[in-house]
């Protein structure tokens, strides 16, 4: 080694001329190639690249996959005030010098075109370095604002006192560079992706496509120009913003999701909110509570996770944007010319428009329901203070029933779909058609129509207080309204004219119930009142047969007792439709501990839904036991004072129905005395308990008038409400 010289310098043992050698890290390089230094004292007398020293394999000047540099460059050279012409560090072309002190110059890290300024491929330091950037525009694009990070770049990583990193790469090897840029390449992709799936989601899954991924969003270009016109540090903190702004409306979006899977809707951000309480307790009941913590814990995490990414992502791409700002505009005028043709002519993918406006289209929609649910709580309080019957004498209410013991049963899910859908109708209808026969024989008739609900999936209570006050209760607002107020109920009817006790038998109510003060209910059986030892069938608590059964031993067959007017809830055909009890023979039943044996072979809800089919029909079985429970009893236990009226509350989720099902319900009435049928005939309904296609449709909440004209006196017609605020 010769003295003095740095004690990396490697001699290339196969170089024919002197001044081959190549100094590896040196920071005061007097002569030779000045591969990395800061401060290159001469003219080098040989190239250098970030791969090691130039005459290695491939021969002098030139290595594998590389461009040789003129002998006598001196590369990299920070010092040389633009002068010369430096070899380009790990490239494959060449640019000119490097000027460090000019403003807003500096080394592009990982570019892959270089202009106006020297492309390294280190970590440096300096005035507008732009970090691993794709391509670097003219000199000074970034205006001074200091290193541009946009992947593995960091500045805290550069030499301290402003070399670069070529020597940190040849120390880590020939291929850590590159390597770099590749995973910053990624990255940025991945951030765009993200951003570009945020932008584009539909929050119906009927939309859910391909093709709705393959549009121009609006939002995006929009964004691009803002962020353009603002300096770089107002364009990080504006691109973090607007990411964590996407990350909410993506949240909401995934709310959409679920809420038109379960109940054919969006959500709405004003009333729903209860309803997720709701949510986690069907999974309690459903999974257990350990599975129903997780599954809350996750979704936040998921939640939060989401929102941080998206603003990184956001933050990530407009260093991308920061370092093109001089073709961005073009690139964004083409793309906003594309958007404007695309939209003018309607061109679409896959029957999907290509010119999205998704994520301003959802954050409208937001806005609109906020609106909207204000103005439908002062209309709705309005038409809620109308009441035909409110003054109705109770000596004139339901007259033509006394005597008669009236029973409202509600079947959990029991939608037109049941009956006519042909991947059930056939089973079901078999149900149907034997109750005739059975019911025939025992000496009662029937009649049946259908009710369109206000809601499907969930939301049982929405359907059930429709059906008894009279009024469309589309959403837990109008509930709260009603429940509170002193309308009259059509079980509420019953209690007015004291002739009838009325109960309520109400097996999922397993905490206090304000609102049963709204029915009209003399006494309100809810689980713990039943007396059942039996285990839960998922959500249901207890088997419909069961409920039915309590229901005759705690009223329906006491002695000297005064005609009853009682609401039933069945439960048993509740999703998730597994494990499902079996009709057992009703002296059998008992408190209900028979049901144990019948639970543990029953299918497990997780696996039956891996398979729409499979849910479908469990669905089925279940709504069959509901039917073969209620026709049962009525056949054992009925008389001639017995007037059942029983309806589905809703149709099941899509997940049975498939997309676009009506929201059709089926009612039947059946009685032994005829004279109560003949009361409705003039009610188009049809013949047994099985409505047909062309049947009488009416909305739910048109029953309640309809019930109490033909049973008693017409309503006042001063006090008949206006249109309904459906």
């Amino acid at each position: 080694m010769t003295p003095g010289a740095p004690p990396e310098r490697i001699q290339d043992p196969t170089a024919s001329a002197p001044g081959h050698g190549v100094p590896v890290g040196a920071d005061d390089a007097g002569t030779g190639g000045a591969d990395g230094a800061d401060d290159a004292g001469g003219a080098g007398a040989g190239p250098t690249d970030a791969a090691g020293a130039a005459g290695r394999e491939g021969g002098p000047g030139r290595e594998e996959g590389h461009e040789a540099t003129p002998r006598g460059k001196n590369a990299a050279a920070d010092d040389t005030d633009g002068a010369g012409t430096g070899a380009v560090v790990g490239r494959d072309s060449v640019a000119e010098g490097r000027d460090a002190d000019a403003a807003g110059t500096g080394p592009v890290a990982a570019g892959d075109t270089g202009a106006g300024g020297g492309a390294v491929a280190a970590d440096g330091v300096g005035s507008g370095e732009a970090a691993d950037g794709d391509d670097a525009g003219p000199a000074g694009a970034v205006e001074g604002s200091g290193p541009e990070k946009d992947g593995d770049a960091e500045t805290a990583a550069a030499d301290p006192v402003g070399g670069d990193a070529t020597d940190r790469e040849t120390v880590a090897g020939p291929g850590a560079g590159g390597r770099r840029r590749t995973l910053a390449r990624v990255t940025t992709g991945l951030a765009a992706l993200l951003v570009l799936v945020a932008l584009l989601l539909p929050n119906n899954p009927a939309r859910l496509s391909p093709g709705a991924f393959l549009r121009i969003p609006a939002e995006a270009i929009i964004g691009a120009v803002v962020l353009l016109h603002l300096p770089p540090r107002a364009m990080r903190w504006a691109a973090a913003a607007g990411g964590l702004a996407l990350g909410l409306v993506t949240i909401m979006t995934f709310f959409d999701i679920g809420f038109y899977e379960v109940l054919d809707r969006p959500f709405d951000p004003v009333i729903d909110w209860i309803l997720l309480d709701d949510a986690q307790s069907f999974l309690t009941d459903s999974i257990g509570s350990a599975g129903a913590t997780g599954v809350l814990i996750g979704a936040v995490l998921l939640a939060l996770a989401l929102t941080v990414l998206l603003a990184l992502a956001a933050v990530r791409l407009s260093g991308l944007l920061a370092r093109h700002r001089a073709r961005a505009p073009r690139t964004l005028m083409i793309v906003a010319t594309v958007w404007i043709t695309c939209a003018a002519i309607g061109a679409e993918i896959a029957g999907t428009p290509l010119a999205s406006k998704n994520a301003v289209g959802l954050v409208r929609a937001r806005a609109h329901q906020v609106s909207a649910d204000i103005d439908d709580r002062r209309a709705f309080a309005k038409e809620s203070a109308v009441d035909a019957f409110r003054g109705t004498p109770a000596d004139q209410l339901v007259t033509r029933l006394r005597g008669k013991d009236v029973i409202f049963a509600f079947i959990e899910s029991y939608g037109r779909s049941a009956i006519e859908d042909p991947r059930m109708a056939k089973e079901v209808g078999a149900v149907l058609e034997d109750g005739n026969r059975r019911l025939r024989e025992a000496g009662f008739s029937s009649k049946s129509g259908f009710l369109t609900s206000p809601t499907v999936g969930a939301g049982s209570w929405l359907a059930h207080s429709t059906f008894m006050s009279g009024l469309w209760i589309k959403n837990q607002q109008r509930y709260d309204i009603v429940t509170k107020s002193d309308r009259l109920s059509l079980t509420g009817a019953f209690r007015r004219t004291e002739a009838w006790r009325t109960a309520g038998f109400m097996p999922g109510v397993t905490k206090a119930w304000p609102e049963s003060k709204f029915y009209g209910l003399d006494h309100v059986y809810d689980f713990d009142d039943m007396g059942y030892a039996g285990p839960k069938f998922s959500w249901s608590r207890m088997p419909d047969q069961y409920t039915l059964s309590a229901f005759e031993r705690l009223e329906n067959s006491r002695q000297g007792r005064e005609p009853l007017m009682t609401e039933i809830i069945l439960t048993s055909s509740h999703k998730p439709w597994a494990p499902l009890p079996r009709m057992i023979d009703w002296d059998e039943v008992g408190d209900g501990s028979v049901y144990n044996d019948i639970m543990e072979k029953g299918k497990n809800p997780t696996e039956v839904w891996q398979d729409s089919d499979d849910v479908r029909t469990e669905y089925r079985r279940s709504i069959e036991y509901s039917l073969t429970s209620l026709i049962e009893y009525v056949e054992k236990y009925g008389d001639e004072n017995t007037v059942l009226v029983f309806l589905g509350d809703h149709q099941p989720a899509p997940v049975v129905t498939g997309e676009n099902a009506s929201r059709d319900v089926p009612i039947a009435m059946v009685a032994k005395d005829p004279e109560v049928l003949d009361r409705i005939s003039d009610w188009g309904w049809h013949d047994g308990l099985k409505p047909g296609p062309d049947a009488p449709v009416w909305p739910m909440d048109s029953f309640r008038d309809r019930f109490l004209s033909a049973y008693g006196p017409q309503p006042d017609s001063a006090s008949s409400p206006g249109p309904s605020t459906r």
